[in-house]
């Protein structure tokens, strides 16, 4: 079939392949400011849990990368339920997870559906947690509960005590 009848084919039945629309997912966590002798920023651990508790995927890690010998790493299992459930198995710095610890603020992350690291994320119902701890400090972890692929829209949020302050999610398919 030449192009001027596969055009006018599409045309008369209006058979077109159209990308399917990818949801998307966006997290935002706030580092406290906290008024303390010695403040050290927080390594902090995003990830999804599915409904039986196991780590569907790690979003994000944030810890010192540039410590020399990689001495951050160590203290990588203060995050201590990321650490038992995903951390300990994986290797760091890992490629487009791992980056460096974060001063007070809002960050915002954005994860896109069929992309690493929901590249394999399956229908059903999850549980983002996103845990902190910090040296001479405390440790906490927040959990916000979600359905996957999102139908119209997903929303939900928590707000830490101490280490976090509040960690909002949002998606939409």
């Amino acid at each position: 079939m030449d192009l001027q009848k596969s055009l006018i084919l599409v045309a008369t039945t209006g058979l077109i392949a159209t990308p399917a629309v990818a949801g998307d997912m966006t997290v935002t966590v706030e580092i406290p400011r906290m008024r303390v002798a010695e403040y050290h920023n927080p390594y902090v651990a995003i990830w999804i849990e599915d409904s039986a508790g196991k780590v569907a995927s790690t979003l994000d890690v944030w810890y010192e990368v540039d410590k020399r010998g990689g001495e951050g790493t160590k203290w990588l299992a203060d995050m201590r339920t990321w650490w038992r459930r995903a951390g300990r198995s994986m290797k760091m710095p890992a490629n487009g997870i791992s980056g460096p610890t974060q001063a007070p603020g809002k960050y915002t992350l954005k994860f896109t559906e069929g992309r690493t690291p929901l590249r394999n994320l399956a229908p059903g119902n999850y549980k983002l947690r996103v845990e902190a701890a910090r040296e001479v400090g405390g440790r906490e972890v927040l959990t916000i509960p979600f359905k996957w692929p999102a139908s119209g829209s997903v929303s939900g949020s928590a707000k830490g005590t101490s280490e976090l302050g509040t960690v909002t999610l949002s998606g939409k398919s």
